[in-house]
């Protein structure tokens, strides 16, 4: 009979953490050792170390800071191109995500992956890189994705920042981790996390036009986004009660004021119309 070793049951039990709901997180039950310190803890708001220093797949010397120009959002995951499942899986939905979304990576928007593995070298993240770019399918965008390595402190420091707590486990040799997808604005400030393995491409779409703050997205992407708010429950964005109220509000004041208007106007024209003269009847001769 076929027996699941201790560091694959570590990688289920991760996946298994991913999918949860947050009513099934707070139960009181002991983590396993093998994902103790292992989430994340949301820092909505917090900025990102612009000046840490990485090597790009090409092995360009690059600091993070270079691929936030102001006006564009930036898509950042913290991966590393050995791991053996969750990677894989939340690059594979991230990426289907995208493929479903008509805007263009490297565009409205840039993506940054940082690889938590000191130990990974540029020749593999390159391999990881053209990897997901063919399974994306778009030619020319390849500037619009880099993937990042560097040294064990600097990989730290940012997932600190971000509030990405993993774990290296050395029986294995590989990292316990969650899946995330983390958006940020254009200047590095942490706007919205996304979890999981799938994602849907109206609520990627929708959080990139949130954390580009008006910098991208049409007219009425941001009707639907006042419209709309992140539901952390489910994942995605969902109509916002009050909001949409206050839209139909001003809608229907918008109506009634044409109507006034259009009546009013009406009212005027036939006011300053000069009434016909009754023709003069000729007089009778006898």
């Amino acid at each position: 009979m076929y027996q699941l070793k201790p560091h694959r049951i570590a990688g289920i039990l991760v996946a298994c953490m991913v999918l949860s709901t947050p009513a099934a997180a707070q139960r009181m039950e002991p983590a396993p050792k093998e994902v103790e310190s292992v989430g994340v803890d949301a820092r909505l708001g917090v900025q990102v170390p612009l000046d840490l220093p990485f090597v790009d797949s090409d092995r360009t010397q690059v600091t993070l800071g270079r691929f936030f120009d102001g006006k564009r959002p930036v898509i950042l995951t913290l991966n590393y191109s050995n791991c053996p499942m969750l990677c894989s899986l939340q690059l594979n939905g991230l990426f289907e995500g995208l493929g479903r979304m008509a805007w263009n990576l490297g565009e409205n928007f840039q993506m940054v992956t940082v690889s938590i593995d000191p130990r990974e070298l540029p020749e593999r993240a390159q391999s990881t890189k053209q990897k997901y770019l063919k399974l994306y399918g778009r030619p020319g965008v390849a500037n619009g994705w880099h993937v990042l390595t560097g040294d064990e402190r600097n990989i730290r420091r940012l997932a600190d920042t971000v509030g990405f707590r993993y774990r290296y486990v050395s029986a294995t040799g590989e990292y316990a981790h969650v899946a995330v997808t983390m958006i940020l604005t254009p200047d590095g400030r942490m706007s919205r996390y996304l979890y999981g393995i799938e994602y849907d491409p109206q609520t990627i779409k929708l959080s990139l036009v949130e954390a580009g703050e008006g910098k991208i997205g049409s007219t009425m992407d941001q009707i639907i986004l006042f419209c709309f708010h992140y539901d952390e429950t489910k994942g995605r964005y969902g109509p916002a009660a009050l909001a949409v109220m206050r839209v139909a509000g001003v809608l229907c004041v918008i109506g009634l004021a044409g109507m006034v208007y259009f009546f009013a106007r009406g009212a005027s024209r036939q006011a300053d119309t000069p009434a016909e003269t009754p023709a003069k009847q000729p007089e009778s001769s006898g």
